[in-house]
């Protein structure tokens, strides 16, 4: 039967999920929205799906075999959107669960110095680390723009918007369901593992060192920090080297996204060139 109304429970959960971080963890599950997202769902944490009507009938018979769905009139569908124009389809996925160790791309410190030089490229651990970012955008182009450029995972402050917010999620276009990362109770303890790793860390800082200068292709990380304040003295200074972007003109600083995809690529540049 079709949901029509927004007195049903399930749908009044869908929108406490929508506006509701407590709610995500409590119940360890977030929202996707949309055709392209939810195609990129895993099969295996995918909890259930809403569907419009119309998108029902343009379903292939295979497109949601074996799967839960309910359908869902237009009125009721747009009021769990989070979107100001609607694709008809939504879904409650199950949150993952990652520890540090997946941060390293299956790599982990060890007393074989030959382990880390015999093992591909691209599992060679490039991680972010990131203070207090706030802006939903740009987190989510983070994750996006991480996956494309190889890096094995990303380490967030607890103070960092929720990865989960419905717009840091549509943000990733995907890459939040093959990215991993976590939040630290304590930033820089999580950190001073990462260095215990073997992980030499770089700040990005106005007054740093041109980062051009530094040799990418061994385990690194980069701190990026808050878009207003930048990183804190404090996690500054647990950073082996202060880096910063060079600029001309009058611009101080780049967005954190935009400097930490620089980063990120100089670091891909520098491991496929060898």
């Amino acid at each position: 039967m079709m949901i029509t109304s927004t007195s049903n429970q399930q749908i009044k959960n869908i929108i406490k999920l929508q506006k509701s971080n407590k709610a995500r963890r409590e119940q360890q599950v977030f929202l996707v929205e949309g055709i392209r997202m939810f195609r990129e769902i895993p099969q295996q944490y995918l909890v259930k799906a809403y569907v419009t009507e119309e998108w029902q009938e343009q379903l292939s018979e295979n497109w949601i075999e074996g799967e839960t769905y309910e359908v869902v009139s237009n009125g009721v569908f747009r009021e769990i959107s989070d979107t100001q124009t609607p694709q008809g389809v939504l879904a409650i996925v199950q949150q993952r669960v990652y520890q540090r160790k997946d941060l390293l791309g299956g790599i982990i410190n060890s007393e074989n110095s030959t382990e880390m030089t015999e093992c591909r490229r691209q599992e060679v651990p490039c991680i972010l680390v990131l203070e207090n970012v706030q802006d939903p955008g740009n987190l989510g182009t983070i994750l996006r723009t991480a996956e494309g450029a190889g890096v094995t995972g990303i380490m967030m402050s607890k103070d960092t918007v929720d990865v989960y917010n419905s717009k840091v999620v549509r943000s990733t276009m995907g890459a939040i369901f093959r990215m991993p990362f976590c939040y630290e109770e304590d930033i820089y303890q999580g950190v001073s593992w990462l260095q215990e790793q073997g992980i030499a860390c770089y700040a990005a800082h106005l007054k740093g060192q041109v980062f051009y200068g530094y040799d990418y292709r061994q385990p690194c990380c980069f701190f990026i920090g808050n878009e207003g304040n930048g990183l804190t003295a404090e996690l500054t200074a647990m950073a082996n080297q202060q880096i910063q972007i060079p600029m001309v003109g009058q611009v101080e600083s780049l967005n954190a996204a935009t400097a930490a995809t620089v980063l990120m690529y100089e670091a891909m540049r520098q491991r496929y060139n060898g």
